[in-house]
């Protein structure tokens, strides 16, 4: 059985994954706990559930991986044009070009779920490509106005089926898998 691809992203009400200056400050609740369901999104057992994940170079460079627990145990693959730099840990694999087949190799070969982290530009080609099985996206109580969207381009329409809603602090978590084109 393949392994299940999973978009697990913060945005903004606005549709933004990053502010202007490419900064993620704003991703925090409001410090209010009074509309917290009982049921709550786990974090940590998504991320145990993921042996390995997918990123774009820029959100390489301004995440980094080092913040990820457990990050030395996972695999990372990073979609980039440019050279793996010199300082990158030994499981840290870099790819140009063929992003879909990449995902598609990794979905078979995969042990555990597949943590699609970002950015836009990969987010968008992998769900134009249809290989987004499931999208966990975390709504941040916060109006942005400009900045990195979710979604980079136009795509083909997905329908989608919600299978889970949580509220933490402000933050609405709404678990979608895919139901395929429209």
């Amino acid at each position: 059985m393949a392994a299940k691809l999973i978009l697990n992203i913060a945005v903004s009400l606005d549709g933004y994954i990053a502010d202007k200056a490419g900064g993620y400050a704003w991703i925090t609740g409001h410090g209010d706990a009074g509309q917290n369901t009982k049921a709550q999104f786990s974090f940590d057992k998504f991320l145990a559930g993921c042996g390995t994940v997918v990123m774009g170079r820029k959100a390489y460079e301004e995440c980094g991986i080092r913040h990820i627990d457990g990050w030395q145990e996972k695999r990372f693959f990073v979609a980039s044009h440019r050279p793996r730099p010199a300082d990158a840990p030994p499981n840290v694999k870099f790819f140009c070009g063929g992003l879909a087949e990449k995902v598609e190799d990794l979905k078979r070969r995969a042990q555990g779920g597949i943590w699609l982290f970002g950015g836009g530009q990969v987010a968008s080609a992998l769900i134009s490509a249809g290989l987004v099985d499931e999208a966990v996206i975390g709504v941040l109580p916060v109006i942005l106005g400009a900045g990195r969207r979710l979604f980079s381009c136009e795509m083909p329409t997905r329908l989608l089926h919600l299978e889970e809603c949580t509220v933490t602090d402000g933050i609405a978590v709404l678990r979608y898998t895919n139901r395929g084109r429209s």
